[in-house]
């Protein structure tokens, strides 16, 4: 991983797989600066080379979703982003940030699909048999992970495991809503002829107690999107559910790649194809 940006003013606080964070050298200024690179990461490797623009269009993609939802409070602070990074930062509240991601799984797909395959169950919710891989589910399905520290993965943890780490209240806020967040969110995929069929949303707590919809939202990093009439009339599963993500880079390291050591080097035509799906995301939903 290259070194953090250094950036008048600011000092840097955290780097995780594909952000940086920086904290105002002004004693008086509490807000956070997060910088989204152009890393790539898969299988909790960060992988070379970049995405290029990728953290300019998934700072875009996040502004643009926080604008639909801005009802929902969420981290955006104002101010002016240092013109080293403008166009691929955003400046942020300083939160407490909590210890689980809000998984919502609209369809069936990616691990939830291997676990129905062999158990009839998503994270240990019972579904109904008969199900294919792709399908709608029945209600979207809150499913919450732990957040492993960095080089650890995460663990998908039960709503019970969920009270334990934030306490009751907490969960039930969590989970009702990561809910409403996703269904309005496919809805309005949806009119864009797009199907979002899952997403992982984090939260933090502000002074307040307030609870705030917190770092990148309804991504291609964070969320499987899907062209909504090639999954109504495509003949096979791969076809059905190609994304606007980077599931062109998983799939090819999960063909080249026994994931044992460092993972090899994203070929050029990798790089670019991800891209492309990346821009072709943003311009269907914006119009």
């Amino acid at each position: 991983m290259s070194s953090p940006l250094q950036i008048p003013g600011w000092r840097h606080l955290y780097s995780g797989k594909v952000r940086d964070l920086y904290a105002s050298e002004d004693p008086g200024d509490t807000r956070i600066l997060v910088v989204a690179s152009d890393r790539v990461s898969a299988f909790d490797f960060v992988l070379s080379p970049g995405v290029p623009h990728k953290g300019e269009l998934l700072t875009t993609l996040s502004m643009w979703w926080f604008d639909q939802l801005s009802d929902v409070p969420n981290h955006i602070a104002e101010g002016e982003i240092p013109d080293a990074v403008a166009g691929h930062s955003m400046l942020a509240m300083a939160l407490e940030m909590l210890p689980i991601e809000c998984v919502v799984r609209g369809y069936l797909t990616g691990s939830g699909w291997l676990e129905y395959v062999a158990s009839g169950t998503v994270c240990g919710i019972p579904l109904p048999a008969g199900l294919r891989n792709g399908d709608r589910l029945p209600e979207p399905l809150f499913t919450p992970a732990y957040k492993a520290p960095m080089g650890e993965h995460d663990e998908n943890i039960t709503f019970e495991r969920a009270v334990e780490l934030v306490g009751a209240e907490r969960a039930a806020e969590l989970r009702d809503v990561s809910l409403a967040v996703y269904g309005r969110a496919a809805e309005i995929a949806e009119q864009k002829g797009l199907i979002l069929a899952d997403t992982k949303f984090e939260f933090g707590v502000d002074a307040d107690g307030t609870l705030r919809l917190a770092d990148e939202v309804l991504t291609s990093d964070s969320s499987r999107y899907w062209d909504a009439e090639i999954w109504r009339t495509a003949a096979t599963p791969e076809e059905r559910m190609a994304s606007f993500d980077k599931q062109i880079v998983r799939d090819w390291l999960a063909a080249n790649w026994d994931k044992q050591g460092a993972p090899p080097a994203l070929p050029d035509d990798i790089v670019a194809q991800t891209a492309d799906r990346y821009r072709e995301l943003i311009t269907r939903l914006r119009g």
